[in-house]
């Protein structure tokens, strides 16, 4: 998801989405952050008329168990969530941790993009600085909240193209 990418900024691509919903997990640990990539999110998610519902969990090494809890939870009620997106910012800082954590929650959302039947956005800022990060805010490099809604859409769109053609 890159500003440079304008069709990804673009509506082009999102099929009708009647009924869709979407979960937005977002950490504490960085909310200076996350509650703005967040606000972009929900801004066109509203925008859009999609459905959505936002929860908070401490760290972005938790986002993985969440959001499998969110599908776990809402599997055969009829509420299932027609995407789940997950922001963090993991920032750098003098020891290994922010490895661990940056590949840990990497690896946990791709095995969730793997497992569950809906797609798991991955909205985790990995930064040096918190200056890059406030640069993805609506800075040089777009803006990563607004940039995951059109991802979840255009990916719901993707499934529901997929259902009505026989492959």
């Amino acid at each position: 998801m890159s500003v440079y990418n304008q069709t990804l900024l673009s509506n082009t691509g999102i099929l009708p989405l009647e009924n869709a919903s979407v979960v937005i997990v977002s950490t504490e640990w960085n909310d200076f952050i996350t509650n703005e990539l967040v606000a972009g999110c929900e801004r066109t998610l509203e925008s859009n008329k999609i459905a959505f519902r936002t929860l908070t969990v401490p760290g972005a090494f938790e986002l993985p168990f969440a959001c499998k809890q969110i599908w776990e939870n809402t599997r055969a009620t009829g509420a299932q969530p027609s995407a789940i997106i997950a922001f963090g910012c993991v920032i750098r800082g003098e020891t290994p941790h922010f490895d661990y954590v940056c590949k840990g929650v990497t690896d946990g959302i791709l095995q969730l993009n793997l497992e569950l039947p809906v797609p798991v956005i991955f909205g985790i800022l990995t930064v040096n600085t918190v200056e890059q990060a406030t640069e993805r805010l609506g800075g040089a490099h777009g803006h990563k909240g607004e940039e995951a809604a059109l991802t979840a859409m255009k990916m719901i769109g993707f499934q529901r193209q997929l259902a009505k053609s026989a492959l």
